[in-house]
């Protein structure tokens, strides 16, 4: 496709436009064809649908087989990828787990039937534990460059991912109707009384209301409809409201619907245990129907403040995604630190609060080098003085980039500033020494220069496990590094390797 771009493109940049692991195009090129397939289609109108092909937990999968056996599959899915298009398509290996596919003059509807197939191809890799989800974006006029098309493909990919991975979503634009537009509440009641008396107050309100008589029920509805709250009764045959809501707050899917507990009981064990399952309210019965509006009202407009927030989450990522395509070496490298770090954390059974700064903050660690010139980034040999003092600058650039959403990342942005820092004041930005360095630092710090350590670098090879064990140890034993934190990272890469 397009050989005079392909010439230009290689003449230009003086290498190879291909990738040399999968044997698709690479990034750049990638790029280009995608801005002039949206040339020609402004030109002369024709569909056509861009695929975003991402390898499941692919982080997870290299630790646990290798990064031999870890490319092997890289190129097996890109082959599969490879074999399941025509030749007027366009696949690419857009970043480290990553493909993107061009699906010239098709519309969604055929291009879902391929990207199911592929899907399903890639399952009966290996030992079936391979999976990719894929985001599917078909070009309409108001997309008038590649980013806004990516943008939403990358969305789809997200969507498939927060419904459990393995799957394939596309992109489709909101429209609200009247009916969408009022707030969907799920009642869960055994008791056919308390469920119509519930209804009333709340329809009386132009509430949308859904009913289940049981919990298996709730979490069946809760899995295929988005709700806004879910107003839940305790005592429940065969499971109770305990229970429902501890499996509510523990899916990705539906951790952030409010849930409000209605029951009898009033003990203080009983709250305990509500609070302990994750429920953001409660409701004694029988309720006041100004009391329950009030906390319905609420508790709805707070998950519509969240979901924003989880929006601006959305673009961060997106950022740190082009972190990582500035820098062909770094690819992965944000999620192998945050799975690693994680890894961490649980060893040392830190509080969720810590886990999230751990994924949040390992995911977006380096994105201040989105302001670091690539000459910089890529330069092959040692930087100077100058050129090290600009690097410097990255944990605080990244810092100031989340800061507006502080609320909501909370301990995270303490990681992005300060996973540089060292324990005998000689890291950066800030200098800091012993307790003034959070421990969400001290470890992402330890993951963070184990992973750099171990990974392919414009200025030097990857060192083997080994190598670098060595040198975090004797960071630890000259006091930079926190020691018991460098030794369970080593106890957690010596039970994987």
């Amino acid at each position: 496709m397009d050989a005079k771009l392909i010439a230009e493109y290689q003449n230009e940049v003086g290498s190879s436009f291909v990738d040399n692991l999968t044997g698709l195009y690479n990034h750049g090129l990638f790029q280009l064809l995608l801005g002039r397939e949206i040339e020609r289609v402004q030109r002369q109108p024709h569909p056509f649908v861009l695929a975003m092909i991402d390898i499941d937990r692919f982080g997870i999968f290299n630790r646990q087989h290798g990064h031999y056996l870890g490319d092997r599959m890289l190129k097996e899915v890109a082959d599969l990828i490879g074999s399941n298009i025509r030749k007027v398509d366009v696949a690419a290996r857009y970043s480290s787990a990553t493909f993107g596919v061009l699906f010239i003059n098709a519309g969604t509807a055929p291009i879902v039937k391929v990207s199911e197939r592929i899907r399903n191809a890639v399952r009966q890799l290996g030992d079936g534990s391979l999976t990719v989800s894929i985001g599917l974006a078909e070009y309409s006029p108001d997309d008038r460059d590649g980013e806004s098309l990516i943008h939403k493909a990358q969305n789809a990919l997200q969507e498939a991912k927060l419904k459990g991975k393995d799957q394939v979503s596309y992109y489709q634009k909101q429209v609200k109707t009247r009916e969408e537009s009022r707030p969907r509440v799920l009642i869960v009641d055994d008791s056919e009384l308390n469920l119509k008396m519930l209804t009333a107050m709340l329809t009386s309100h132009n509430y949308e209301v859904m009913q289940a008589f049981s919990g298996a029920e709730a979490l069946n509805i809760s899995a295929k409809t988005e709700l806004d709250l879910v107003l839940l009764d305790v005592m429940m045959p065969e499971m109770d409201g305990f229970e429902v809501c501890r499996r509510l707050k523990s899916s990705e899917l539906t951790r952030m619907t409010p849930v409000i507990l209605v029951t009898a009981l009033d003990d203080t064990a009983s709250r305990i245990k509500g609070i302990e399952s994750g429920a953001d309210d409660f409701i004694a019965r029988p309720p006041s129907r100004m009391e329950l509006i009030a906390r319905t009202k609420s508790l709805i407009n707070l998950k519509k403040l969240n979901k924003n927030l989880t929006s601006i989450e959305n673009v961060l990522f997106s950022l740190a995604k082009v972190v990582e395509a500035k820098d062909a070496y770094i690819q992965g490298h944000a999620e192998r630190t945050a799975n690693l770090a994680m890894a961490v954390g649980r060893l040392m059974e830190v509080g969720l609060g810590d886990m999230e700064a751990l994924r949040f903050g390992g995911i977006l660690h380096d994105i201040g080098k989105i302001g670091m010139p690539n000459a910089i980034i890529n330069k092959p040999g040692s930087l100077d003085e100058r050129e090290w003092k600009i690097m410097q600058a990255h944990p605080e650039i990244g810092y100031n980039i989340c800061l507006p959403l502080e609320n909501n990342l909370g301990p995270a942005l303490n990681v992005i500033r300060h996973h540089h820092e060292k324990l005998d004041g000689s890291g950066y930005p800030d200098g800091l020494k012993d307790e003034g360095i959070s421990t969400v630092a001290r470890i992402m710090a330890v993951a963070d220069i184990f992973d750099a350590l171990t990974s392919h670098r414009s200025y030097r090879k990857a060192m083997s496990k080994k190598e670098a064990f060595k040198i975090l140890r004797k960071e630890a034993m000259e006091g930079k590094l926190d020691r018991a934190i460098v030794g369970h990272l080593i106890e957690i890469i010596g039970e994987q390797g």
